[in-house]
């Protein structure tokens, strides 16, 4: 079966192609297209989608699953992937699933002997986040998605007697506090090369293998906060 993925719920953009494989030796990503230059998600998704399908010589009708990351993340980017999953699905008749961002990005790192941290610039000194570790080939979940003040996720990993690693966006605004201890309140961490950070639409195909599928009309984003719009009309 072949998986569409599609990742925008941040400032990168990615589309992949996983075709699972019956047999234990598992599947392999057939192709991902990844930008991250900034420009709207709402002029490069789609058309990233139509050339990776093209050059793959994979036709729509191909198709067995569209998975997409529903949040959390930008308000703005996980709306366009949600609703490009819908309408590309819905004109297919195929199932689609929506996957956590941070759990996407956890099975993208998949490094043993530590605490993956994935994290996601939330503004104001938080970030959105999870923590996973790897288990009998999978990331295990240690806690559900949240929006975390960057003390409070220090404090947290301190709890875990294993080094954390970081992943996602937020590593940068991260280590900005943690790099300057105070008490020797620092956690034991590391974050991922830049190479590596990103999250991607191949981690999303990674996680949407386990997940439940239903159909387009149920998918809906997923926030862990009101938007900006939202706060200021309560």
């Amino acid at each position: 079966m072949f998986i569409l993925a599609l990742e925008s719920s941040a400032k990168p953009v990615s589309v992949a192609v996983y075709k699972t494989q019956d047999s234990e030796s598992g599947g392999k990503l057939l192709g991902q297209s990844f930008q991250n230059n900034g420009f709207s998600h709402s002029r490069t998704l789609l058309s990233m989608t139509e050339d990776l399908l093209k050059n793959l010589e994979i036709k729509p009708s191909d198709l067995g699953l569209i998975a997409v990351a529903n949040g959390p993340g930008s308000f703005t980017g996980v709306r366009i992937g949600v609703s490009a999953v819908k309408g590309l699905a819905w004109g297919l008749d195929i199932p689609v699933c929506g996957v956590s961002t941070l759990e996407a990005m956890a099975y993208q790192t998949p490094e043993t002997g530590v605490i993956i941290c994935p994290v996601m610039d939330a503004r104001r000194e938080q970030v959105y986040n999870a923590l996973f570790e790897w288990r009998d080939g999978i990331p295990v979940r240690l806690c559900e998605d949240r929006a975390i003040s960057i003390d409070d996720l220090k404090a947290d990993l301190k709890n875990y007697n294993k080094p954390a690693l970081l992943v996602g966006d937020g590593t940068s605004v991260c280590q900005a506090l943690f790099e300057n201890p105070v008490n020797n309140d620092t956690p034991n961490w590391r974050a991922t090369p830049e190479l590596m950070r990103y999250q991607t639409a191949y981690g999303v195909a990674l996680a949407a293998i386990k997940e439940k599928t239903i159909p387009a009309a149920e998918l809906e984003p997923f926030y862990l906060r009101p938007s900006q719009a939202e706060r200021e009309r309560s």
